[in-house]
């Protein structure tokens, strides 16, 4: 027996052991360590989705505004220069109103005018309705025909222009076309 007692002795002799206490701590320091980066795993998931949600509503709320081209762009020429710019617009689906009232003070749509030579801002611009009732908004159904009066400007032959129709809310309409190299009465700028 006292063989077995001194082996004994001898096996636990020098040995230290982690006591339950010690364990404890150990697995509660992991524990709070690990709740912290889950914390911040969150709440940075949940600020990069919160940021991609006002980017998206930012992008909707850009296109309800916006209006689109329908059918041709037309020139109106006196043989040597264009005199006017014509071409009908309509909303874009699903779009919100947009006032095309060419004398309004605020919320107004905007037309500008640019070429190799010239950059004109908020040039004058006329509007007729083809398709709308009595108001000055563009609503979806309706159709409008703008003539932009771009005498001012010597668009002559073979010349690229653009204009640029910015309503207040919304994505900017730009019209880029070319003037053929002869000029007759009106042309239809493809």
């Amino acid at each position: 027996m006292s063989r077995v007692f001194r082996l004994i002795k001898r096996a636990t002799r020098e040995e230290e052991g982690i006591t339950g206490l010690e364990t404890a701590i150990i697995l509660i320091a992991f524990v709070v360590v690990a709740t912290v980066f889950a914390f911040v795993v969150l709440s940075t998931g949940l600020f990069s989705s919160e940021r991609g949600k006002e980017a998206v509503y930012s992008g909707l709320q850009k296109t309800r505004g916006s209006l689109e081209l329908r059918g041709s762009v037309v020139a109106n020429t006196d043989g040597t220069t264009v005199q006017n710019i014509v071409f009908d617009v309509g909303n874009a689906a699903g779009g919100d109103p947009v006032n095309l009232d060419p004398d309004a003070v605020s919320n107004k749509v905007v037309i500008d005018y640019r070429d190799s030579d010239t950059n004109d801002a908020n040039i004058v611009w006329t509007i007729d309705w083809l398709v709308g009732d009595a108001d000055d908004l563009m609503e979806a159904g309706e159709l409008a025909e703008i003539s932009v009066d771009v005498s001012s400007e010597s668009l002559a032959a073979n010349q690229a222009f653009t204009l640029e129709v910015k309503p207040s809310l919304g994505g900017v309409m730009v019209i880029a076309r070319t003037t053929p190299a002869g000029l007759d009465t009106v042309v239809d700028l493809h």
